[in-house]
């Protein structure tokens, strides 16, 4: 049995007014849900021992989320990851995104500030979003509901749809930071971790997509088999370069559109074990690399976060799709209804 509490976590610097939503089960699981970037601020779980653990990283105030820079626990849209020189042509039109916010390129959009309207339906928390024609550059009145699910079995269940009324391109995800450690002020480079994701897609030098999908083979990319997320860290790898650690495009084996196993991560001092699983076709594997140059210095708790304070696993479709061709498709159509069902199970 899940109930539901609700408060008010402030109001933004434009005067609107923010709720969290939070979530429980019967199990000792708890998430709170801010209507805010449609945002997962807290999930609570019980340790080995029984104590709650509150494992994703966030901040106790609505000021804190607006200025912050590192997208915690946030839904991403309309494109996650980098779209190259913020530019793509669809139908034969050039569209060029007015914000290059990241080395040139366009990254993650501005759902992220936007606040979501909110509602209950069949035990679920219902959050929609009108994105208007042109915003931030992209074509298509755009549509977005986003349904949050806790479950009896310790799952937090994330599902997606989306309608346009024009041709449109449109990646989501969530970008939830997990420490199974907890608040702690540690790194997750002691967490194990197992990937379901035999091949990645290579960067160039700018954080942008050279269209070249690389196997993981004889990589420190190669989570096929369970190890320490740190026991490779430090290699002089040359994808490593780039990203200053694990921040790539993680192509998980399996059809896309069906239902299938991301990877799993465990905490031996917490003995939190936490499973995800997703219909889409990749995961951004991220260590936090650049979570201590973040203009907000503390988070919850009052714990200032050190590099690798986190690791993200970000259901989503290839970066830069819409300039790749053979990469899967992220055009929506006016026919078409855009669907992700993402999943994160804790043990």
């Amino acid at each position: 049995m899940v109930t539901v509490h609700t408060k008010e976590f402030g109001t933004t610097k434009d005067g609107r007014r923010v709720t969290a939503f939070e979530l429980q089960n019967g199990n000792g699981m708890s998430a709170r849900i801010l209507d805010y970037g449609c945002t997962v601020q807290s999930i609570t779980v019980p340790d080995k021992s029984g104590t709650p653990v509150d494992v994703v990283l966030g901040y106790d105030d609505i000021l804190s989320y607006e200025n912050g820079s590192c997208y915690y626990g946030a839904t991403i849209g309309r494109f996650a990851n980098r779209i190259k020189n913020a530019r793509f042509v669809l139908d034969g039109v050039e569209y060029r995104l007015p914000d290059k916010n990241d080395e040139g390129n366009h990254i993650h959009g501005v759902f992220t500030k936007r606040v979501f309207d909110a509602s209950f339906d069949n035990g679920c928390l219902v959050l929609n979003y009108f994105s208007p024609d042109m915003e931030e550059g992209f074509p298509g009145n755009l549509s977005v509901e986003i349904r949050y699910k806790l479950c009896d079995d310790n799952a937090l269940e994330i599902l997606y749809t989306a309608t346009t009324d024009a041709p449109t391109v449109l990646n989501l995800s969530n970008h939830s930071y997990f420490n199974l450690n907890g608040h702690d002020g540690s790194t997750v480079l002691d967490h194990k971790l197992w990937l379901n994701c035999s091949n990645y897609t290579e960067y160039d030098e700018v954080f942008a997509q050279t269209g070249r999908i690389i196997s993981v083979t004889d990589t420190p990319l190669d989570f096929r088999k369970e190890q320490l997320i740190g026991a490779r860290f430090d290699d002089d790898y040359p994808q490593f370069r780039v990203c200053t650690g694990y921040d790539h495009n993680m192509i998980i084996d399996g059809k896309a559109g069906e239902y299938k196993p991301i990877g799993k991560a465990k905490s031996e001092k917490t003995g939190i074990y936490l499973e995800a699983f997703t219909t889409e076709p990749a995961i951004q594997f991220y260590s936090g690399n650049f979570i201590h140059f973040d203009p907000v210095k503390f988070g919850k708790y009052g714990i200032r976060y050190p590099k690798n304070g986190g690791l993200c696993m970000e259901a989503q479709h290839y970066p830069d799709s819409v300039n790749h061709p053979h990469f899967p498709t992220t055009v929506l159509r006016p026919e078409e209804v855009y669907t992700q069902k993402t999943v994160y199970r804790f043990k």
